[in-house]
């Protein structure tokens, strides 16, 4: 009598789980992710701010204290071409000050020499006198009567000023009925600084 025999069932094959993180690792993962937004919160803070500043420091050129660049020799020794100068919008300007103004789209830097009201005359040497007191003006090197084709003595009309370059031979200015004198709508400001080159940093006067 033969017996027949069955072979034994072999185990199914397991698959090892994977390993779960520990609690540890998981607060080092959480304490990543929070040091990550941070930093990127603090970034977006920062840049932010930068770029109000730089647009609040725009405004301020623009509408406060416009910084301009000197073009030509009208106004030297004072300025020289390629100083850079600030500007300061006042609600008047009194003989002496340094004027920045707009004429047929460009920029203009001139000196008051008389304001509303008051009678101008140029001598032929270039003596100028304002309502009959001849001006101490330490800041010309040598006087001239320039352009000027206005008849002299000349009155400013009210609500603008008389202005010339200091550089009295080649200065087109007031002199000359094609610029005149300037209206307060003109006016971008009075100069107070030069701030560039470093080395004439400096009040404008």
């Amino acid at each position: 009598m033969t017996s027949s025999t069955a072979a034994a069932p072999t185990a199914a094959p397991t698959t090892p789980e994977a390993a779960l993180p520990g609690t540890s690792a998981l607060r080092d993962e959480l304490s990543r992710m929070n040091q990550q937004s941070r930093f990127k919160r603090t970034f977006r803070n920062i840049v932010f701010a930068l770029v109000a500043v730089a647009a609040a420091a725009v405004l301020v050129a623009m509408l406060v204290m416009p910084v301009l660049r000197i073009y030509g020799s009208s106004m030297t020794p004072t300025l020289q071409e390629g100083d850079v100068v600030v500007s300061v919008k006042l609600p008047e300007y009194e003989t002496g000050d340094v004027l920045a103004f707009y004429y047929n789209n460009k920029v203009l830097v001139k000196r008051v020499i008389a304001g509303p009201g008051s009678w101008v005359d140029i001598s032929e040497d270039g003596i100028v006198t304002v309502d009959g007191t001849p001006l101490d003006e330490p800041y010309v090197n040598e006087l001239a009567l320039g352009e000027c084709d206005i008849k002299l003595p000349y009155q400013v009309a009210e609500g603008r000023y008389f202005v010339m370059g200091d550089h009295r031979a080649t200065s087109v200015d007031s002199r000359s009925s094609a610029i005149g004198c300037v209206s307060k709508d003109q006016i971008v400001g009075k100069v107070v600084a030069n701030i560039w080159p470093l080395n004439e940093l400096g009040t404008v006067g």
